[in-house]
Formats: C-alpha cells, sequence, structure tokens
C-alpha cells in the first residue's frame, strides 16, 4: 500500500509499530454525518413505530379487542420488526465485508426509508378487516431487516475510519445520531397531537410516517459521498477481502460474538423498555397524559445524545471496560427506584427517571459499545461479528422487552415488582459478560485476528 498518501499516526503507547492507517479529516467528516443521520433515520422509524403502538395502533390495527389485550398486539407487531433484524443482519453482513461498509449503508437506508413511509399509507382494520394488521406487521419486518445491519455498519465505519485515541468519540455520535431519531420522532407526535382527536386518529398519525421521507433524503445525500474506511480498503487493495465472512465469524470469531450478545442483551432489553414501554405504563398505569410522554422522550433524547458522547470520550480516556462496567451496574440497580419514582405522578420523578433511563441504557452504554464492539474482532470478519452479535442480542431483548414487560404487568394486576426483576435479571447477565471481556482501547484493527485469542494478544503485545 502507498504510505505516502496517507500517512501513519505516531504509535500509541505500549503498541509499538501498529501499521493500522487513518483517513484524511474530510473523510473522517463524512463519515461522522454518514453514521449520525443515517441512525437518526434508524431510530426515528422505530420510535414514531414504538410511540404509535403506545398511543393509536391498538385502537386502529387491532379495535376488536380489550385495551390491554390491544396493547399487547400492538407490542406484539412491534416485536416482529426485531425478529427481522438478526435476519438482516445476516444477510446484509455478508456483503459489508465483502463488498464494503458504504454499500450495505445505503441499502439499509432505502429499506428503512420506504418501509416507514408505507406504513404511513397503509389502510387501517376498519377500511380492510384483518388485511391491514397483516400489512402493517409485513412493514414492520421489512423494516426490522433493514435496521439489521444499520448500526453494526455505522459503528465499524467510524471505528475503522477514527484515529487511534478518538474512536470512541467518533463511534458515539451513532448513538447521538440515535437521539436526533428519538428527538425528532418526540417532536412529530408533540405536533401531531396538536391536532383534535378525530384527525389525529384519521390522518395526523400518518403525517408522522410520511415525514420519513425528508429524513430519509437528507441521509441518502450524504451517504453517497461518503468514503470506504481505510481498514476496508487496505483489505481491498491486498486482495484479502473475504469469500464468506460468516463462515470466519464461525470459525475464529464465536467467542467475541458470544460477548457482543450477551453484553448488549440486557442494554437492549432496558433501552427499549425505557423508550417503549414506559409510554404505556405512564399513560395506562400512572395516568400521565398522553400529550406530556412524547415531551418526557424529548427531554430524554436530548440528554441521551449528550450523554453519548461524555461517555465516549470517557471510553477514550480510560478504556472500553471499566466505563460499561460502571453503566451495566447502575442499570442492575436502577428499575426498581425508577418504577418507584414513576408511581408518585411526579412530572419532576418522571421525566428524571425518563432522563436517566436514557443516558444510562439508551445512549450511553450503547455508545461504549460503538467501538468496543468493532474493535473486539478481526478485519476480515468485524461487521459480520457486530451485526450478528448485537441484532441477535436485539431480537431477545429489545424486540420482546416490551412485549414481556406488558405481559407481566397485566399478569400481576398492574404490579411493577416483575417487571423490574426482569429488567434487573437480564441486565446481571450483561454485566456478567462485561467483566469476561478483554479491554481493546487503542487496538490495532487491522490485524485479522480477534481481541479475545492467544494470537490477538500477542499481536499487541509483542511488538511492545
Amino acid at each position: 500500500m502507498d504510505t505516502t498518501a496517507r500517512p501513519e499516526p505516531p504509535p500509541s503507547p505500549g503498541h509499538g509499530d501498529q501499521h493500522e492507517p487513518t483517513a484524511d479529516p474530510r473523510a473522517i467528516r463524512r463519515a461522522a454525518w454518514a453514521g449520525l443521520i443515517g441512525t437518526a433515520l434508524e431510530q426515528y422509524d422505530f420510535v414514531i413505530y414504538g410511540t404509535a403502538s403506545a398511543l393509536v395502533f391498538s385502537k386502529l390495527f387491532f379495535p376488536n379487542i380489550s385495551p390491554a389485550a390491544g396493547i399487547l398486539a400492538s407490542f406484539s407487531a412491534y416485536a416482529v420488526g426485531f425478529a427481522a433484524r438478526p435476519l438482516g443482519g445476516l444477510f446484509f453482513s455478508h456483503f459489508g465485508d465483502r463488498l464494503g461498509r458504504k454499500w450495505v449503508l445505503v441499502a439499509t437506508l432505502l429499506l428503512m426509508g420506504g418501509s416507514t413511509l408505507v406504513i404511513g399509507l397503509l389502510p387501517t382494520y376498519a377500511q380492510v378487516g384483518l388485511l391491514a394488521p397483516v400489512l402493517l406487521v409485513a412493514c414492520r419486518f421489512v423494516q426490522g431487516f433493514g435496521a439489521g445491519a444499520e448500526q453494526a455498519g455505522g459503528a465499524t465505519l467510524l471505528t475503522e475510519t477514527a484515529r487511534r485515541g478518538r474512536r470512541g468519540r467518533l463511534a458515539s455520535l451513532v448513538m447521538t445520531g440515535a437521539a436526533l431519531g428519538t428527538a425528532l420522532g418526540a417532536v412529530a407526535w408533540i405536533l401531531v397531537q396538536l391536532l383534535p382527536e378525530p384527525a389525529l386518529m384519521s390522518w395526523g398519525w400518518r403525517l408522522v410516517f410520511l415525514s420519513s421521507l425528508l429524513v430519509t433524503i437528507a441521509a441518502m445525500i450524504i451517504r453517497r459521498k461518503l468514503y470506504e474506511s481505510p481498514v476496508f480498503q487496505e483489505l481491498k487493495e491486498q486482495h484479502a477481502e473475504p469469500r464468506r465472512p460468516l463462515s470466519e465469524v464461525l470459525r475464529h470469531g464465536r467467542k467475541p460474538t458470544l460477548l457482543v450478545l450477551f453484553m448488549n442483551l440486557g442494554v437492549t432489553a432496558q433501552s427499549y423498555t425505557y423508550q417503549v414501554f414506559m409510554a404505556s405504563y405512564l399513560i395506562t398505569s400512572v395516568g400521565v397524559s398522553k400529550v406530556f410522554v412524547p415531551k418526557v422522550l424529548l427531554a430524554g433524547a436530548i440528554c441521551g445524545g449528550i450523554g453519548a458522547i461524555f461517555f465516549g470520550i470517557l471510553s477514550d480516556r480510560f478504556g472500553r471496560k471499566p466505563i460499561y462496567t460502571m453503566i451495566a451496574t447502575a442499570l442492575v440497580i436502577l428499575p426498581a427506584p425508577s418504577f418507584i419514582l414513576l408511581d408518585t405522578r411526579s412530572p419532576v420523578a418522571v421525566v428524571a427517571v425518563i432522563v436517566v433511563g436514557f443516558i444510562l441504557a439508551g445512549q450511553g452504554a450503547v455508545a461504549v459499545q460503538m467501538s468496543w464492539f468493532p474493535e473486539l474482532f478481526g478485519n476480515r470478519y468485524r461487521y459480520a461479528g457486530v451485526a450478528l452479535g448485537r441484532e441477535f442480542s436485539a431480537a431477545l431483548g429489545g424486540g420482546v422487552a416490551p412485549l414481556i414487560c406488558a405481559a407481566l404487568l397485566s399478569a400481576s394486576g398492574g404490579s411493577w415488582v416483575p417487571v423490574a426483576g426482569y429488567m434487573t435479571g437480564i441486565m446481571v447477565i450483561s454485566l456478567v459478560a462485561t467483566r469476561l471481556a478483554p479491554e481493546t482501547r487503542n487496538r490495532d484493527l487491522n490485524v485479522p485476528e480477534d481481541a479475545t485469542g492467544r494470537s490477538a494478544r500477542e499481536a499487541l503485545t509483542s511488538r511492545s
């Protein structure tokens, strides 16, 4: 490779003559914007759907059942999107490690934006009967299929593009984008809720989904000008792209993939519990106004976006493992106090709980993942490993969490205790996995081995 065109950065302490290439500042800026805006669209799509599940879908698409059953049906349709995410991860990760990160990020963008747009055009149950929920679930499946490789692609691209010592803060922009998407979704619902109830239920809710077209166009313009990551460029120049990335993950990267899965399991469950289930709980159990809930989500998203950058910087300074451990420990303790505060019906307490949940589970922990997870894998199957681990855990954790929480709440006669127990228990799993994972800060991303094997540790230390 012609290293004169892309000068080497100075070596990090203790890592000797690392040969990892770096991108120029223009490529870094474009990658940052691409990751931020693309993830904003993904989160916007999921947030407006999740909020609609709590506010309107039970009446529009599942009207002939009880209110509690309607909420369960809405959250079941919501979970379908997460069930599709591992399939999307399997499909797109094959191309992400063969054709490049940019190709996948453009394809997933079109799938997510297009399916969200179609939801805004769907007929309701009153118009076409059972066909309406069937079409809703189909659109949700396509939406989830596209999202299955979105965050993995953004995280991998930004981590491979950033300079050593700054990967955490740059990759954390993916979660700042997620916070932006949540904020935009909350603003959209705040605006349409200004309409009279009949207008909201007939055509107002459709405007929220149709508005995704604007975000999709903005993201597409940015991603078309995106550069490929320098790590993948070097693989391509050396003709070292893997022919079967998934096979390599299963053969060489099983341990880091399992670590990613279990480290993310509790985090994604709590994240979507705070972002989706809590909206329904506040309305149906606490008695909070429907108009107040999107405002609370907006406050949480803004604070979460700031927290994402903060935790990304901390992970660059102190390491991925100690910061993630601190967040995971807090999330083990948080659920019971959260419900106690919510039940006070105090607006200040409600806002505080949602904001803390967004900062820690919604954006903070995942912001650290955005650099840590790609650093765990070798360069030949990095995209596939991150996508598989994250998306299977998203399906097992975040996808069913609102449904499980709603079912536990219903089965216990409205008691939050089983819900808090579920949130704490699943987070303990992630905390244990975190303690088993290696530290990867400033790891050479061009080595083919993962960060958990003996050969990879030698690659890190033998040149010291």
